[in-house]
């Protein structure tokens, strides 16, 4: 009964991320999959609307999951069933994410309450004091909300979900005394688990578009050129793997410096900074998808702005975090997202594959240009 003691050590700090923290992710993968099938499906505004409400939703608790385990590491068998539990929850609520605004809403609801409820139950052990109590406040009511809207039908749905989003999201910030701001101040974050589990979460996202490029590729006519173009598309994933982590150290130093407070606040601005890295990658995954099935051909106007504004997304969100962690040359990455999106009319006018080139072009020398400078300004191993 020893093992599956409840409290016992849970309260000693954090240090490296537990394997079940990368299993854990596995399943928000997943999620990211079935948002990408979304907008593969249709690449329109209505499309993206709906996934990015999905996603904000969703992404609360990806996050909230990120810092569970820095406050509570997952060291004994009872909180790794637990962390278990919350996975089925994360399971079943993106299973349910291809329909949801369809005849899955309730499944999409009912798994993301047992996400939120597992979540609140391991943070009793955090020992963060009356900020559980608002932790679940906001939380719970927010999931509450969810599962109303899944049991609505038409724009019922969309005001509930939308509220749900508010609730969690925006509220929190509205009210002085009791704002996401104040709460977090309780949290001790510890800095190195903190930024590795962000950039293992984001290496498991750029995953998912390498997934996009596999399925796309039609082997019944199979060719020389359809592998060239295949290995080809890898090349984008690659380079935005690098230029994520091309910053190394800066996040973890930044974050070691800081005091208690500060630094709470600090990593809740590194955690918003991968709210676009995430969502420019399903984005982006959706115009490789396209690529990679018609390489040949001039892309659609969605497909060809699903491609670079999905990069450029990214690269908006790398600028961000740069800026907030006063590394140098932060502005090359806006320079570079612009020169991206400008790639647009290569696409629908010459052909699909020669935008992808021309993205890929950009990056490397992005990368290129301001790789001597990054290497004399930050050493270590760590994120953006």
């Amino acid at each position: 009964m020893s093992r599956l003691a409840w409290r016992g050590g849970a309260r000693r700090p954090a240090d490296r991320v537990n394997p079940v923290e990368i299993f854990f992710d596995l399943v928000f993968v997943f999620t990211l999959t079935q948002l990408t099938r979304i907008l593969e499906a249709d690449l329109s505004l209505p499309s993206l609307g709906r996934v990015l409400l999905l996603f904000g939703i969703m992404w609360w608790m990806v996050t909230g999951y990120v810092w569970l385990p820095n406050s509570v590491p997952p060291r004994r068998p009872v909180q790794k069933l637990l962390l278990f539990a919350g996975m089925a929850g994360f399971l079943v609520a993106a299973v349910g994410v291809p329909e949801a605004f369809g005849r899955t809403g309730l499944v999409f609801g009912v798994g993301y309450l047992v996400v939120i409820c597992v979540h609140l139950l391991l943070f009793t052990q955090a020992g963060i004091g009356v900020a559980l109590l608002w932790l679940a406040v906001y939380n719970i009511g927010s999931a509450l909300l969810v599962v109303l809207g899944g049991l609505a039908d038409g724009a019922a749905r969309y005001e509930l979900w939308l509220a749900a989003f508010a609730f969690q999201s925006v509220v929190p910030y509205l009210v002085p005394r009791l704002s996401w701001v104040s709460v977090i101040a309780s949290f001790h974050i510890a800095a190195r688990h903190f930024v590795e589990r962000h950039g293992l979460l984001l290496i498991v996202a750029l995953g998912e578009s390498v997934v996009a490029i596999g399925v796309s590729v039609d082997v019944a006519h199979l060719t020389a050129g359809t592998v060239a173009v295949t290995v080809a598309a890898l090349a984008l994933p690659c380079a935005l793997w690098w230029t994520y982590f091309t910053d190394t150290g800066t996040a973890e130093a930044a974050l070691e410096r800081a005091e208690h407070g500060p630094r709470a606040r600090l990593a809740l601005r590194i955690g918003f900074t991968h709210i676009p890295l995430l969502l420019g990658i399903v984005v982006a995954a959706a115009g490789i998808h396209s690529v990679v099935a018609h390489p040949g051909e001039p892309a659609s106007v969605h497909a060809a702005l699903a491609l670079a504004g999905g990069v450029a997304l990214y690269l908006a969100g790398i600028a961000v975090a740069r800026q907030s962690l006063h590394v140098p040359l932060w502005w090359s990455r806006w320079v570079g997202a612009g020169v991206v999106l400008g790639t647009v009319p290569l696409g629908t006018v010459v052909s699909a594959w020669l935008q992808l080139v021309a993205v890929i072009a950009v990056i490397v020398a992005m990368l290129a240009l301001t790789g001597h400078r990054n290497r004399t300004s930050t050493e270590g191993v760590g994120a953006v």
